[in-house]
């Protein structure tokens, strides 16, 4: 059930999904986000993040990422990835994305190895000064590196300032 439930939704997103000419020159961005780490286990704590998104496009959609994360916990996380922007109209824009990087866990949970990945869906609003406000669930693991592999869930709320922005 739980297959036919993804494949359904990934039709019905794909079937909705309709590129508007206006995004093919979104800008680099500077996104600032705040969250709840381990939100699905006994670890949680306050997850911040800055990460430099840019506007090279890879392929022709693919967008390199990097940033750093850091928990109340003194876990600190620097990472590098690949994203796609996904716009449905104007507004809206679906961003999954993947990356890999270094962990340490400092005195926060313990996920089993110093490579972790992180894999997160994103989902935001763009406003009219192409800012945009979005909130994402990740996961971040080792992909059993390690003999250990516990994982964790983050619930992020994001901001995203056009680099532009604060360069100028």
């Amino acid at each position: 059930m739980r297959k036919i439930t993804i494949m359904l939704a990934v039709a019905v997103m794909a079937f909705a999904y309709r590129p508007p000419a206006a995004m093919a020159d979104d800008p680099d961005f500077l996104t600032i986000g705040g969250g709840w780490y381990d939100f699905n286990d006994n670890m949680d704590a306050f997850d911040f993040r800055a990460e430099y998104r840019s506007d090279y496009k890879l392929l022709g959609f693919t967008k390199p990422w990097v940033g750093v994360e850091a928990t109340s916990d003194q876990a600190v996380y620097v990472v590098g990835g690949l994203l796609v922007d996904l716009y449905f109209g104007r507004r809206w824009v679906f961003t999954p994305s993947f990356g890999a990087g270094i962990y340490a866990d400092g005195s926060g949970k313990d996920l089993g190895h110093t490579i972790e990945f992180r894999s997160q869906l994103e989902f935001g609003y763009r406003f009219d000064d192409r800012s945009r406000v979005s909130l994402a669930v990740s996961h971040i693991s080792n992909a059993s590196l390690g003999d250990n592999n516990p994982g964790t869930e983050i619930a992020t709320f994001y901001y995203h300032i056009p680099f532009s922005d604060i360069v100028e």
